[in-house]
């Protein structure tokens, strides 16, 4: 009976290691096992989405490292990918802005930040901003003339931002969630659209053509959420996110759908395994597995080397894109301020460059 209790004991108790450990990477693998169909049995997806500026990162750091980014925590800018990241985030207040030129000269502008009272005690409030500027455009309208259009000005110029709520929690040493609410804009400008009446003159029926000023402005609610699940074997980590989650919108009769995106990720810090080094350096490693709805699914694969807790050199690359692949960057950390770069060769349009500043305290 006493070695029955023994055995029954240890039973329990590797249970109760089991469930407290490992359940949340089951329900993590479950769900990104539902969600993750594989693509031999599903159809070919190209542009299913809108809104695609919600898609496209700013941040030099997590773009440094081929946006691998799901599991990375403890800065501003991860809430871009996972807003459960926030929740490790080792400072009071800190705050973050990034600026881009995207291709065909559309310019992005985004900013930060996030405070952490009481040592994150409640968890960690976040608010985030992004703008872009796609371009100047020349207008035109339909006229009877040789030409057949007639140049207009004064029409707004094509814009859109979002605005993000985050908070993100620890809920244990090792399982972190968050969530985010967006507020998203997008104005493509004013359109002269042509209004056909049929009147009578003269006891004649005709049409008489007028034209109406049609705004194309949209906004929409989104909404993001995540987890963090660090394993306790060195920094192994996974998580994984869900963005754009919202209703369909439409411009005229056809609606369209957010860039809905799922990511799962593992990374960890391989200098845990030569202690000697590990106290002021560091590499981590990382790998995402990314389901967009709008096409085939794809990994992003990083690393960052950081020298001395300040000098930090990144190199990545991304699966199945057919204009880039390869991504470099380069950062330094002194004193709370942060100042990150990225360079994304791009084989059709420009090359990208990103760059980012922080500041903690």
């Amino acid at each position: 009976m006493k070695g029955e209790a023994v055995s029954l004991m240890i039973k329990i108790n590797t249970t109760d290691l089991i469930s407290k450990r490992f359940l949340p990477v089951l329900l993590l693998l479950i769900i990104v096992q539902i969600i993750c169909v594989p693509s031999s049995y599903s159809q070919v997806k190209l542009a299913q989405t809108g809104f695609g500026f919600l898609d496209v990162s700013t941040d030099a750091r997590a773009t440094g490292m081929g946006e691998a980014v799901t599991t990375i925590g403890g800065i501003t800018t991860s809430m871009f990918y996972n807003p459960a990241g926030i929740a490790g985030m080792n400072s009071m207040v800190e705050a973050a802005v990034s600026q881009m030129k995207w291709i065909a000269d559309i310019n992005y502008y985004s900013g930060s930040v996030a405070y952490s009272p009481f040592d994150g005690k409640y968890g960690v409030l976040g608010l985030d901003f992004i703008r872009v500027n796609y371009g100047h455009f020349n207008f035109t309208s339909v006229a009877n003339n040789e030409q057949g259009f007639v140049d207009i000005s004064g029409y707004p110029e094509p814009y859109a931002f979002a605005v993000q709520l985050v908070y993100g929690k620890a809920l244990s040493e090792e399982f972190s969630v968050g969530g985010r609410i967006k507020y998203a804009n997008q104005n493509l400008g004013n359109s002269q659209v042509p209004v056909y009446n049929q009147v009578i003159k003269d006891s004649v029926l005709t049409t008489d053509t007028s034209y109406v000023i049609k705004n194309y402005s949209l906004n929409v609610l989104a909404f993001d959420f995540g987890t963090i699940y660090k394993t306790g074997l060195k920094s192994l980590a996974f998580g994984m996110s869900i963005s754009n989650f919202s209703r369909e919108i439409a411009y005229e009769r056809e609606s369209f759908q957010l860039p809905l995106t799922f990511r799962f990720g593992i990374s960890m810090n391989v200098m845990d395994f030569v202690p000697s080094m590990s106290e002021n350096n560091s590499l981590l490693l990382s790998i995402d597995a990314v389901h967009p709805r709008s096409y085939s699914e794809f990994l992003n694969i990083g690393g960052e080397y950081i020298f001395m807790n300040t000098f930090a050199l990144r190199a990545g690359y991304v699966t199945k894109q057919d204009d880039y692949g390869l991504t470099l960057g380069l950062g330094i950390t002194k004193f709370g301020f942060a100042f990150n770069y990225s360079y994304t060769p791009h084989k059709v349009f420009n090359n990208i460059q990103r760059f980012s500043f922080s500041f903690s305290l």
